[in-house]
């Protein structure tokens, strides 16, 4: 599942979705082993990442198991399962911070380019 939850992650950066992390929480979580924590640039893209999430999920044989705040946008939850995907605008990102929050959680490296301001 790791590898699924990094090519997801990619994705969206292939996206252009800012700040992408990638938390392992197994073991650590009952509920989930990896959040996918992202940001886009208003409610149009966080959406529109959404959407492409779960297309490029179903191509992987990834099923959403349920989402949250799709008409909203500030704050997209998608439950994959053993993986969940949270895509925020950039205040409540701040906010509510999750990184911080599940900072015991390993940040799993990945091969993209943070510097690339969206």
């Amino acid at each position: 599942m790791l590898e699924k939850a990094i090519t997801l992650s990619h994705y969206l950066d292939f996206k252009k979705a800012d700040d992408i992390i990638l938390l392992d929480l197994t073991g650590k979580s009952p509920l989930t082993d990896f959040f996918i924590i992202a940001t886009g640039m208003n409610i149009k893209h966080t959406a529109a990442l959404a959407q492409d999430l779960i297309d490029e999920a179903f191509k992987l044989d990834i099923h959403v198991k349920s989402k949250e705040g799709m008409q909203s946008g500030e704050w997209i939850l998608i439950d994959f399962g053993d993986i969940v995907a949270h895509i925020f605008t950039g205040e409540p990102r701040s906010y509510y911070s999750l990184e911080r929050l599940w900072h015991h959680a390993k940040n799993i490296q990945l091969d993209i380019d943070i510097t690339r301001t969206i």
